[in-house]
């Protein structure tokens, strides 16, 4: 963006009120949510860091999910304090101040009154946030923890954060200090979805699924990005914030990468093209993965992939109610996927074993072991809220659905050489490749994934994502497309 039309947008930021509230999620549900933590509680002092001042220009700041969830503050440079004892909670949000000049860039930040009155907490400034903390640790409660990493996927490496080394010298300066981690109780909170949060997320997949909608009346495609381009645009055009991730568009070779998000290849005919992209919708994710033919039809050998992972996902969807084990729902959709592999000769049979490529203990884990698991590497589900891989009440306890979980179901098959090149030579690794090569190279570089979102309500299982998926559906929509110009 230039800097003048920047500068214009800015100015106009500070003719407006600011606003922190969210409509559709009301002030009422986020101080259930922290009276729900202290709760649990009982006793203690919750202090969490919301995320920086973006440093580049490539994108508004966003929230931390955590952060958002408890003080529904999307600010950046804030921290939060909750003192709880027995039960009862009082909050406060520390405030950084934003300089005039850069206020003329940027827009102004919401003062402690602003706080206040539309989120219910008191405020304060940030540089008051050190004393307030020495003074809580030494009454003796314990401190729990939210660490500001900026995705939970990546919180091993996310080390170096403004909160942890807050919190690393409070400890230094208070060496009995008690410090727990906040975060398993957030998550089993975050884990069971509100009626008003599952109304954002059928709008995010409602949103999502136009997208891919869209993106089958397109002239045939050339290259990745303009597959990227219908979608994204499709997104923005009806309020999606962003996507949801990095848009993975992979045709081909590509297709068979799981996270492969350059998008600029071209899309030959004759290939097909991974295509996992959604949006966000008021912070909240969908996650939908379509995969289609550039051509507008599939070969009768894409076809026999593609239906394979499709009755793999309609018998995870059978076995995803509430009360079942999600393991009953991983298991179908891997002995359906196994059985199509070893008849196609992709695999030597159901229970043949190979030496993966990566640390498994086979005698422990020999499922993970087994030759199809070459093919379809990943699982087929995770929780959808504030992140796209978000804490889902399944991940505990029995490993059951129950009312309130907000997920995926996403099977694929990726055949390629290079999944063969990429196993360690052992006499049974050189028996399985020997045995199935000359499948794999007729199927050479087939990737294929479908992927929806669901929620639990009282009345079952809701698929929420409506992108096409059938075969004769998808085919029926391509072959009316307009010719390229």
């Amino acid at each position: 963006m230039p800097r003048q039309l920047r500068f214009v947008l800015a100015a106009f930021c500070l003719i407006a009120p600011p606003s922190v509230a969210r409509a559709q999620i009301g002030a009422p549900e986020f101080a259930a949510r922290r009276d729900a933590l202290a709760a649990r509680m009982d006793s203690g002092i919750v202090i969490s860091f919301g995320g920086r001042t973006p440093v580049t220009d490539f994108g508004p700041f966003y929230q931390l999910p955590s952060f958002h969830y408890l003080t529904n503050f999307d600010e950046p440079d804030a921290a939060f304090v909750m003192v709880v004892r027995g039960g009862h909670a009082t909050s406060t949000v520390f405030l950084m101040p934003i300089d005039p000049r850069t206020a003329f860039y940027y827009g102004r930040r919401p003062d402690s009154a602003t706080v206040v009155r539309t989120l219910g907490m008191s405020a304060r400034a940030f540089a008051a946030l050190t004393g307030v903390a020495d003074s809580l640790a030494a009454t003796g409660l314990p401190v729990y923890t939210l660490a500001d990493f900026a995705d939970a996927d990546f919180a091993r490496q996310d080390s170096l954060t403004r909160g942890r080394m807050f919190v690393r010298a409070l400890v230094a300066r208070h060496p009995q200090l008690v410090v727990k981690d906040a975060h398993p109780i957030v998550d089993e909170l975050r884990a069971h979805k509100s009626a008003a949060e599952i109304a954002l997320l059928r709008r995010a997949a409602q949103i999502s699924s136009e997208g891919h909608r869209t993106l089958l009346t397109i002239p045939e495609p050339q290259h990745e990005y303009e597959i990227q381009a219908a979608l994204e645009g499709t997104f923005l055009r009806l309020g999606g914030s962003r996507p949801a991730y990095g848009s993975i568009v992979g045709s081909g070779r590509n297709g068979t990468q799981l996270h492969y998000m350059l998008d600029r290849g071209p899309a030959r005919a004759g290939v097909l093209v991974v295509i996992d992209a959604a949006t966000e919708y008021e912070g909240y994710a969908a996650d939908i993965t379509r995969t289609i033919p550039v051509s507008g039809k599939y070969t009768p050998d894409q076809r026999v992939i593609y239906q394979l992972v499709r009755d793999a996902q309609a018998s995870a969807e059978r076995n995803s109610t509430a009360g079942m084990s999600t393991a009953a729902a991983s298991d179908s959709s891997v002995a359906i996927r196994a059985a199509g592999l070893a008849k196609l000769g992709l695999i030597e049979s159901v229970d043949a074993m190979f030496d993966p490529p990566w640390k498994v203990d086979c005698a422990a884990a020999p499922a993970g072991c087994k030759q199809s698991m070459l093919w379809m590497i990943h699982g087929i589900s995770h929780g959808l809220g504030l992140a796209v891989h978000d804490p889902a009440q399944y991940y505990a306890g029995e490993h059951k659905f129950r009312e309130g979980d907000a997920f995926t179901i996403e099977p694929g098959i990726y055949i390629s050489t290079d999944a063969l090149a990429a196993l360690p030579d052992t006499p049974r690794n050189r028996a399985f490749i020997a045995r199935v090569r000359p499948m794999v190279e007729r199927y050479n570089n087939t990737g294929v994934r479908i992927e929806d979102d669901y929620v639990i309500t009282a009345a079952g299982l809701e698929r929420m994502s409506s992108a096409p998926r059938e075969i004769a559906e998808i085919e029926s929509i391509m072959n009316k497309r307009p010719a390229r110009k």
